[in-house]
Order: structure tokens, then C-alpha cells, then sequence
């Protein structure tokens, strides 16, 4: 059976898009698990009221975030689903993995002021690139909240 390059050529790109996807999501998610590991000890909350023996503590606003993009492959997956409707679980995982993403770089820098907490932890989330008809080319997320430093 005999099948033209026309059609062969997107096959084949659609396939190396699903794959090396895959594999550096997968990447990504041994790094954030890692991420997540190394912060265990530094608690963050997203309550509003702060916990007595931390009450003392001096406060200092933190922030990370992260832009990530969505690949060719994604992008078909949510055009199909789309179409028939449903979730889009290949957008959820990129938001997922933007949002722990976001969280460890703020961590990081209340790491680096010594801080014991994160309080009142928020997300913003923001389209940066990329078209509403042809769908999410860039995504950003925020995340912010205010780091409980102990006083010497």
C-alpha cells in the first residue's frame, strides 16, 4: 500500500510532537517532584489568618513565576476536544505543572530571606502569546504571598 508524502509528512510531525512532548513533560515533573522534596519543611498556606506562633514573625512579600508554552500537539488535542466538548485535560496539566512550577521558584526566594512560612498564598494566571481562534500559545502563572521571616 502506497501512501503519499502529503499525508505521511504531518503524520510523522504530529508523532514527534506527541512524543518529545511527553517525554519532557515527564522531565519536568521528575524536576518539580524534586522541587518539592527540597521545600517539604517550608510550610505555605493560603489561609487569611495567620497562625499564633508565627505572629511574630517579620513579613516580606514573595513571588515566582513561570511562562510555559503548549505544543503543536496540545494544540490539536484541544481543537478535537473542542469539537466534540469535554475537558481538556491536556491544557490541565500544563496549567499543573505552571502553577507547582510557580510555587517552587517562590519558595526558593523565601528560602533564600531564611523564611519559616508563606502566608496567604494567590495565583494570577495570564494568556502572554498566542491567538483566541487558533487557541493558548503562552501561559504565565504568579504565584505570590507574603513570607514570615523570624525576627533575630
Amino acid at each position: 500500500m502506497y501512501l503519499p508524502f502529503e499525508l505521511i509528512l504531518p503524520l510523522a510531525l504530529l508523532l514527534t510532537g506527541y512524543v518529545c512532548g511527553r517525554v519532557l513533560e515527564r522531565r519536568h515533573y521528575k524536576r518539580i517532584h524534586a522541587g518539592e522534596a527540597h521545600f517539604r519543611q517550608l510550610l505555605v498556606m493560603s489561609g487569611r489568618r495567620l497562625p499564633p506562633h508565627l505572629i511574630h514573625h517579620r513579613a516580606q512579600m514573595v513571588c515566582g513565576n513561570v511562562v510555559i508554552s503548549v505544543d503543536y500537539f496540545k494544540v490539536m488535542l484541544a481543537a478535537l476536544r473542542n469539537f466534540v466538548g469535554g475537558r481538556i485535560s491536556a491544557y490541565e496539566s500544563l496549567l499543573d505543572r505552571a502553577r507547582r512550577e510557580a510555587i517552587l521558584r517562590m519558595q526558593a526566594e523565601a528560602r533564600e530571606l531564611s523564611a519559616e512560612a508563606i502566608f496567604n498564598l494567590r495565583f494570577e494566571t495570564s494568556r502572554v502569546s498566542g491567538d483566541v481562534r487558533r487557541g493558548v500559545g503562552s501561559m504565565e502563572v504568579l504565584a505570590y504571598g507574603t513570607a514570615l521571616i523570624p525576627r533575630p
